[in-house]
């Protein structure tokens, strides 16, 4: 299910991940240490009240093996007690006065109440078995991706080249050239599913990672969730889309590193992070709220070394690998945004342009598909000659989705229906386009 199909590579690799996460049988097998499962399971039981076997490996995605495991250290401490059957249904356990005493104290030391976390050194390994370079793009599955997009041969040949390689990408060019939209369609081409954990150990920090904005995950009916729950992969880990993440001028530097938040008492993992094993969107290159100097900065380590380095305070650090296809995207001039020496370290600088007349027409005849208008040759003619040429306008690609919309809107509201008119059009252009002469 690689951009280019490989049943056999994809196979070994998912033969990988169930050799590397298989479900664990005891509390050793899980790699993370008794106490950090105790303080868990006792802060469930303090949430959830008398829970039983059912809802205990729900809540903590581990097996009953393990957690009976868990439960037994627990009632020899005088912990839990059990509270027989409820409605004929199974034994459930809740916490003694001693319990609820440890649950507290284990929330004054994290507030994370969730499935028990992968442990970091595990979670290395996972992110290499299932790296996002593995995939293979090539002419065909770039013309598949892209099919109906408006867009150059040379172009897409040579964006598809670049996603092959594994380098950070750059992608420049005037406002509404389609450069977002363009590098968006790019996750068309890796349709793979990967797995993803709740949350990753990093000794005695949980460190949230699966945020459901982010991870679309896989139907219980899909065909690789079937295969994760048949071939007994680790529970902890969801079955995911790969991951795109998209930011742009909301960016701030806080978001690039492990984030604590004091009042919940829980780390959140930065957007990169989030973003392993896919896309990484800069969008609005040079619209941060930091300098964009400091922002390249951040990449330098992570481009050239394939790992990044997270701080989770107290001088405490993760090193974890950095496997995202890392894309910029601006309008502004790159040689206003960073030195050549920084450039250097990105592979690809693609440039995208304005449009042809022809290429224009096409994504016209589009949105008036899309709008269900009828295609009036007269009325193209106009706006490129009257209005385009007119004043001496470029041709930018968001500008036929743009105008026929506001064409149409002006047309519902004067409530007359059939083709739209010359008039609709120029309504529309005076209304989209800033008009210089106030200024004058």
């Amino acid at each position: 299910m690689h951009a280019v199909s490989d049943s056999g590579a994809y196979a070994s690799e998912r033969e990988a991940v169930q050799h590397l996460a298989p479900q664990p049988r005891t509390v050793a097998d899980t790699g993370l240490s008794d106490q950090l499962l105790i303080d868990l399971l006792c802060k469930h039981l303090n949430e959830g009240g008398a829970l039983d076997m059912a809802r205990l490996v729900e809540r903590l995605a581990l097996p009953g093996a393990v957690l009976d495991e868990l439960l037994s250290q627990l009632r020899k401490d005088g912990r839990i007690e059990v509270l027989g059957q409820h409605n004929g249904q199974a034994l459930r356990y809740g916490l003694t006065d001693r319990g609820r005493e440890a649950a507290r104290d284990a929330l004054e030391r994290s507030g994370y109440v969730g499935a028990a976390p992968f442990p970091a050194s595990a979670y290395r390994s996972l992110v290499k078995v299932q790296t996002i370079h593995h995939a293979r793009v090539n002419a065909e599955t770039m013309r598949s991706a892209f099919c109906g997009v408006v867009l150059t041969e040379a172009l897409l040949d040579q964006l598809g080249v670049a996603v092959n390689s594994g380098r950070a990408i750059m992608i420049y060019g005037p406002a509404g050239s389609g450069k977002t939209y363009i590098s968006m369609r790019l996750v068309r081409l890796f349709s793979e599913a990967i797995w993803v954990p709740y949350a990753i150990a990093v000794n005695d920090a949980v460190v949230e990672v699966y945020d459901p904005q982010i991870h679309q995950r896989l139907d219980d009916h899909d065909q690789y969730n079937n295969l994760l729950l048949s071939e007994g992969i680790d529970r902890r880990l969801l079955c995911c889309l790969r991951p795109m993440v998209v930011s742009g001028g909301e960016l701030g530097m806080e978001q690039l590193d492990v984030r604590y938040d004091p009042f919940s008492r829980r780390y959140l993992a930065p957007l990169q992070l989030k973003a392993s094993n896919g896309l990484f969107i800069i969008d609005d290159l040079g619209r941060q709220r930091m300098p964009p100097a400091d922002l390249f900065n951040r990449w330098i380590v992570p481009m050239e070394e394939q790992r990044d380095v997270l701080n989770l305070g107290g001088g405490r650090q993760c090193v974890l690998p950095f496997d995202v296809i890392l894309l910029f995207s601006t309008n502004l001039n790159p040689l206003e945004l960073a030195d050549e020496a920084f450039l250097r370290r990105i592979g690809y600088k693609l440039r995208f342009t304005y449009l042809k007349p022809q290429e224009y027409e096409r994504i016209w005849r589009q949105e008036c598909d899309r709008l269900g208008i009828a295609f009036d040759t007269p009325l193209l003619r106009y706006v490129l000659h009257d209005l385009y040429e007119a004043e001496g306008m470029p041709l930018v690609p968001c500008h036929p989705r743009d105008l026929l919309g506001m064409a149409t809107d002006r047309q519902r509201y004067m409530e007359r229906t059939g083709p739209l008119t010359p008039d609709d059009l120029q309504w529309a252009w005076r209304n989209y386009f800033v008009q210089l002469e106030f200024f004058e």
